[in-house]
Protein backbone atom coordinates (compact mmCIF):
# COMPACT_ATOMS: atom_id res chain seq x y z
CA UNK A 1 0.00 0.00 0.00
CA UNK A 2 1.51 3.29 -1.14
CA UNK A 3 1.20 6.39 1.07
CA UNK A 4 0.22 10.01 -0.26
CA UNK A 5 2.81 12.37 0.68
CA UNK A 6 0.07 14.00 3.25
CA UNK A 7 -0.67 11.10 4.88
CA UNK A 8 3.34 10.72 5.73
CA UNK A 9 4.44 10.91 9.26
CA UNK A 10 7.56 13.31 9.94
CA UNK A 11 9.34 13.15 13.28
CA UNK A 12 10.47 16.46 14.30
CA UNK A 13 13.87 16.72 16.43
CA UNK A 14 15.20 18.96 18.87
CA UNK A 15 18.63 18.59 20.25
CA UNK A 16 20.34 18.93 23.61
CA UNK A 17 23.96 19.39 24.24
CA UNK A 18 25.80 19.28 27.57
CA UNK A 19 25.65 18.01 30.99
CA UNK A 20 22.29 18.66 31.54
CA UNK A 21 20.72 17.82 27.92
CA UNK A 22 18.90 14.82 29.18
CA UNK A 23 16.89 16.80 32.01
CA UNK A 24 16.25 19.48 29.05
CA UNK A 25 14.97 17.18 26.70
CA UNK A 26 12.71 15.71 28.89
CA UNK A 27 11.51 19.00 30.28
CA UNK A 28 10.81 20.43 26.28
CA UNK A 29 9.27 17.20 25.87
CA UNK A 30 6.37 18.45 28.29
CA UNK A 31 5.85 21.52 26.23
CA UNK A 32 5.95 19.31 23.03
CA UNK A 33 2.97 17.58 24.92
CA UNK A 34 1.40 20.95 25.84
CA UNK A 35 1.69 21.65 21.82
CA UNK A 36 0.30 19.10 20.98
CA UNK A 37 -3.06 19.46 23.21
CA UNK A 38 -3.39 23.18 22.47
CA UNK A 39 -3.11 22.45 18.78
CA UNK A 40 -5.15 19.79 18.35
CA UNK A 41 -2.56 17.80 16.67
CA UNK A 42 -3.99 14.77 14.27
CA UNK A 43 -1.03 12.38 16.04
CA UNK A 44 0.01 12.45 19.74
CA UNK A 45 3.50 10.69 20.06
CA UNK A 46 6.19 12.93 21.43
CA UNK A 47 8.69 11.94 23.67
CA UNK A 48 12.53 12.15 24.84
CA UNK A 49 15.62 10.12 23.93
CA UNK A 50 19.42 9.94 25.34
CA UNK A 51 21.89 9.60 22.81
CA UNK A 52 25.13 10.19 24.61
CA UNK A 53 25.88 11.74 28.57
CA UNK A 54 26.12 14.59 26.84
CA UNK A 55 23.24 14.89 23.71
CA UNK A 56 19.59 13.82 23.81
CA UNK A 57 16.64 14.77 22.21
CA UNK A 58 13.28 15.78 22.22
CA UNK A 59 11.05 14.41 19.44
CA UNK A 60 7.30 14.93 17.86
CA UNK A 61 5.58 13.93 15.17
CA UNK A 62 3.23 15.40 12.80
CA UNK A 63 0.99 14.84 10.16
CA UNK A 64 3.20 15.93 6.82
CA UNK A 65 -0.01 18.67 6.41
CA UNK A 66 0.77 20.02 9.84
CA UNK A 67 4.36 20.38 9.33
CA UNK A 68 4.66 23.77 8.03
CA UNK A 69 2.72 25.22 11.15
CA UNK A 70 4.32 23.38 13.16
CA UNK A 71 7.92 24.21 11.99
CA UNK A 72 7.13 27.82 11.62
CA UNK A 73 5.66 27.56 15.26
CA UNK A 74 8.61 25.57 16.78
CA UNK A 75 11.70 25.70 14.40
CA UNK A 76 13.03 22.30 15.07
CA UNK A 77 16.40 21.39 14.19
CA UNK A 78 15.96 18.75 11.42
CA UNK A 79 13.32 16.54 10.51
CA UNK A 80 12.90 12.87 9.53
CA UNK A 81 10.23 11.15 8.07
CA UNK A 82 8.72 8.54 10.78
CA UNK A 83 8.69 4.98 9.96
CA UNK A 84 6.46 3.07 13.00
CA UNK A 85 8.39 -0.48 12.32
CA UNK A 86 11.62 2.20 13.49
Amino acid sequence: MKTSLLDRKIKLIWDFKGPAAEKTAEHYAKHLQEYIFNEELKYDLVGHQKITDFHSLAFLVVAEFELPQVRDDLKPQRGEVYLEDS
